[in-house]
């Protein structure tokens, strides 16, 4: 059986293209095969691991640090640009559970959103780091969403933040308007080194859906924002 496909019988440019698109396929396929990411000690879930292995291997993130979202798990994982385990994290997310964004939710006030629309979005995302309109560092995953990672605000009493977010399971994890809470220090220590100076790419995983369905080759390409 032949390597590569067949492109007898087709038009000489046809098969010069055909050629090229099949060896591409091959080398990704290779250097996808080749690609490990060392998680250390960290427990991550198979489609962190293989999101995480499929960036480094076709290089999605364009040489940015890249960070990864496990919704289910309620945890974030950052990265260098060059694949280098940064840190983690456990994250409180939004409370419902979805992976689309609302039409027109970023222009809303808080008090507005429906509690069904208040979802952390799966996709591809190009992020950096801005103020916001208190002065207080933050990631900017979706501008027009409004959809930031940011230090664990205190929200109201009954919110208990600070306690989910100690918690041991991430089962009482899913509280926020949409954005991703992290532990203050992993922000300041792990996140904003990681994206000053640069911008970066943030990867949400999907919790409806398998996330081969959002990354893997072309899937990625129109999740970009």
């Amino acid at each position: 059986m032949p390597l590569l496909p067949t492109a007898r019988g087709l038009p000489r440019v046809r098969q010069a293209w055909f050629r090229r698109a099949a060896l591409a396929v091959l080398c990704t396929a290779s250097a996808a095969a080749s690609a490990s990411i060392d998680f250390g000690d960290r427990d991550a879930s198979a489609e962190v691991r293989q999101v995480a292995e499929w960036v480094n291997a076709v290089e999605d993130n364009n040489g940015l640090p890249f960070v990864l979202i496990d919704k289910v798990a309620a945890r974030v994982y950052v990265f260098s640009r060059t694949g280098e385990l940064k840190g983690n994290a456990a994250a409180l997310l939004g409370s419902a559970r979805g992976d689309a964004t609302a039409a027109g939710i970023g222009s809303l006030p808080l008090s507005a959103i429906r509690p069904e629309h208040r979802t952390t979005p799966a996709g591809r995302f190009v992020a950096h780091l801005d103020t916001d309109i208190r002065g207080r560092s933050v990631l900017v995953i979706d501008y027009y969403a409004l959809i930031a990672l940011h230090p664990v605000v205190r929200g109201t009493p009954e919110e208990r933040r600070a306690e989910r977010l100690a918690s041991k399971t991430p089962d009482d994890n899913r509280i926020s308007f949409g954005c991703v809470n992290v532990p203050p220090a992993f922000y300041y220590t792990v996140i904003r080194p990681a994206f000053t100076g640069t911008a970066g790419i943030v990867y949400i995983l999907p919790e409806t859906r398998p996330a081969s369905d959002l990354f893997g080759g072309q899937a990625s390409a129109g999740q970009a924002k």
